[in-house]
């Protein structure tokens, strides 16, 4: 054996060192003496391309059943089961997806130590942008950059060809709130979707997510006292906690917001339980909860199924009814950080308690804008103030 080679009765392997780890592997011929030399002289090369910093795996051993082990495939399989325990469902199919679509049908079977830094760069370049976003193909490039940091984990030198390589993104999208006219106009447009339009002008005024409006339970709201608090949310069906404690809140609602809920509640006056599954925070643990929702499908009598289905559905048919310029429902979130932001008599991190944010910046960043036609005439207040 300190020659690399070992024989036992009539098989022959050769053994050596890659990355600290032992490794062996069978010679087809038998254990001649022929077959011996030619070990030996293999065991020299495999050597000095260790050392060198050139040896292929698969060149020598092309039926070795560590080259399965080694693919790039093998890793993403262990990172997928990773991210299966760890983030929510919904999360978890967003990975797979761009796992299976994009990343193993190029590098699935590829040995992952083979994969270089120019490699990554002609794939981003030559076949990812040619289809994807920006955004997209960030948020693959981010993937693979973890599967090769997990590799590393176990292959303490090996390198990470994933440094380096960057993508752009565009500015983010300035928000785009309502003005009061088209709230007036969305309200005022008839429509036989009665439930549907009341949910649209409790978000405006109230501020939530579209998924946290649509698991909303009578449970969660105080009619007399004229609060809610916002527990749980829906998202591609699936019920779960907030996403961060901090967005678990109770928030004050504003006049129009709680009209909506008071004429909710005279409409449905037969309330209707329903027993789900609701997702706790360690994307482990299911509790059963019986709640009765706010909001229901005006058609079906049934909780909306998931945001897609208010947005498709009923929003952008009725915003053309209605002559407004189409928004998604979500900037009915940035509708009401806007407006409160134009108004001056609150500050930005009680509206920050209120959207659940830790501070002002994410408000100031993401949610809020100054409405020129909806603010007061600051100029007029500054002239008087200065006696101009």
């Amino acid at each position: 054996m300190k020659d690399g080679v070992e024989a036992r009765g009539n098989s022959l392997r050769v053994y050596f060192r890659l990355n600290g780890k032992r490794c062996r592997e069978l010679i087809p011929g038998g254990n001649t003496p022929a077959n011996r030399e030619h070990a030996k002289r293999l065991v020299g090369i495999i050597e000095y391309e260790i050392q060198a910093g050139t040896f292929n795996y698969s060149r020598h051993f092309p039926n070795s059943a560590k080259l399965i082990e080694n693919t790039f495939g093998h890793y993403l399989d262990i990172w997928l089961k990773i991210k299966s325990n760890s983030v929510a469902a919904t999360s978890y199919r967003g990975y797979a997806n761009k796992a299976e679509v994009h990343v193993r049908p190029r590098w699935g079977k590829v040995q992952i130590d083979q994969i270089d830094h120019i490699h990554l760069q002609e794939w981003v370049q030559d076949t990812l942008s040619s289809t994807l976003k920006n955004k997209t193909i960030r948020d693959i490039i981010s993937n693979v950059r973890q599967v090769f940091r997990l590799y590393r984990t176990r292959m303490k030198v090996a390198h990470d060809p994933t440094e380096g390589l960057f993508v752009r993104l565009p500015d983010p999208e300035a928000p785009d709130p309502f003005t009061r006219a088209e709230i007036k106009q969305i309200l005022e447009t008839p429509t036989n979707r009665t439930q549907e339009l009341l949910m649209i002008q409790f978000m405006l005024w109230a501020g939530p997510r579209v998924s946290e409006t649509i698991a909303l339970a009578w449970e969660d709201v105080d009619l007399k006292q004229g609060t809610v608090t916002f527990r749980r949310s829906k998202v591609r069906g699936a019920y779960r906690v907030t996403k961060t404690r901090r967005s678990l809140r109770k928030v004050r609602l504003l006049e129009p917001a709680w009209d909506a809920l008071r004429k909710i509640d005279a409409i449905n006056q037969n309330k209707m339980p329903e027993t789900v599954d609701i997702v706790e925070r360690d994307n482990k643990t299911v509790r059963q909860h019986r709640l009765h929702f706010v909001f229901l499908n005006t058609k079906s009598g049934l909780p909306h199924a998931n945001d897609f289905v208010v947005r498709d559905r009923f929003f952008k048919a009725h915003l053309l009814a209605a002559g407004v310029r189409y928004r998604g429902p979500g900037q009915c979130r940035h509708t009401y950080a806007s407006q409160l932001l134009t108004t001056g008599v609150v500050s930005i991190d009680w509206i920050a308690e209120q959207m659940g944010h830790t501070n002002g910046n994410m408000i100031r960043q993401h949610y809020g804008t100054w409405i020129n036609e909806d603010g007061p005439d600051v100029v007029g207040m500054l002239q008087n103030a200065l006696g101009l």
